[in-house]
């Protein structure tokens, strides 16, 4: 072999080895996938009208800290669409501790100001209790909020109220999530806006399985055998889930709770989710009405009293309906 060739296989090795430094070190830090826990404020890019924020101080200086939000970092996941494509491309590569400023275009964010989404519309439509401008109205199915109304008419302005504005998110990275508990915990309050009780255990379950048919049995006219199953005793890792009052009534939980369980199964890697209703005694007070606890006729009298409610005329009235 030439000095020359062997130049050219050296070089060849080195750029072999940059590659495989550059590979190596693309995929450092966070990935699609991972459950990360961040912290952020997001204005539009003019800075007058706050967009989202993680932080208490935040606001309450914005006045937007009564509307029953808690404001405390937020666990979500690259790559599922849980903040806008730009962010998470920043925060792709990073680690905890990293922070910075990223700007999201109006396109992404709310979408371009569209004139033609701006309506001319009976006020007929609109409820009276929203003729304002400012009023956030639905018409024929579609959001919008009033821009001006005079007469009968009014001026509907159907483009998100943040459209045309580009957004500036300031992030910090707080922390990767490894733990599973905090993983699901995480999406549940993204998902529902509450973080329930909730744990992960491997349970033994029985489970009917199919079992083989015996090829060298054939029925007379040659037709498939019918499936035959038994029980098997096998592992399932379970998420256990406290139904809580407040969640049973949570409005996103009622409408999906399927899908939300389907995401979390597939996310965190467990095997199914079991929700727990608990109903918690009432410390020996009885049944009201009832011996031994709840209202007696006496009590009954009382409440009607508080209630300014007139028991004869009830009375009255009762007999009127009999005859």
């Amino acid at each position: 072999m030439t000095e020359e060739e062997e130049a050219d296989l050296e070089a060849q090795a080195d750029d072999v080895e940059e590659n495989e430094d550059a590979d190596e070190a693309a995929t450092e830090g966070l990935q699609m996938g991972d459950f990360v826990e961040i912290e952020y404020t997001a204005y539009t890019a003019d800075g007058d009208q706050l967009v989202d924020t993680t932080d208490p101080d935040v606001a309450e200086e914005e006045g937007v800290d009564d509307q029953g939000q808690e404001f405390k970092p937020r666990t979500i996941v690259l790559g599922e669409g849980h903040i806008f494509e730009t962010v998470e491309d920043e925060l792709v590569g990073g680690e905890a501790g990293d922070e910075g400023t990223v700007t999201v275009s109006a396109q992404e964010a709310f979408g371009e100001y569209n004139p033609e989404n701006v309506e001319t519309v009976s006020a007929e439509k609109v409820d009276e209790d929203d003729r304002y401008p400012g009023a956030n109205v639905t018409i024929d199915g579609r959001q919008g909020y009033i821009s001006t109304i005079v007469g009968g008419r009014a001026r509907v302005d159907f483009n998100h109220p943040l459209a045309g504005e580009d957004v500036e998110y300031e992030y910090e990275i707080v922390d990767v999530v490894e733990d599973r508990e905090q993983q699901a915990a995480g999406l549940f309050e993204m998902m529902l806006g509450m973080e329930p009780e909730l744990w992960i255990e491997t349970d033994e379950v029985e489970e009917e399985v199919p079992v083989e048919p015996d090829t060298d049995e054939e029925d007379e006219d040659d037709e498939p055998a019918e499936p035959e199953f038994e029980t098997e005793v096998v592992e399932k890792e379970t998420l256990y889930l406290e139904a809580t009052p407040q969640m049973t009534m949570n409005q996103q939980w009622m409408m999906g709770k399927q899908q939300i369980g389907q995401q979390v199964i597939d996310q965190i890697g467990v095997d199914r989710v079991i929700v727990q209703e608990v109903i918690d005694g009432m410390g020996g007070m009885g049944m009201p009405g009832m011996m031994g606890g709840g209202m007696g006729g006496g009590d009954i009298e009382d409440a009607l009293e508080d209630a300014d409610v007139d028991a004869d005329e009830i009375v009255e009235e009762l007999e009127g309906d009999e005859e």
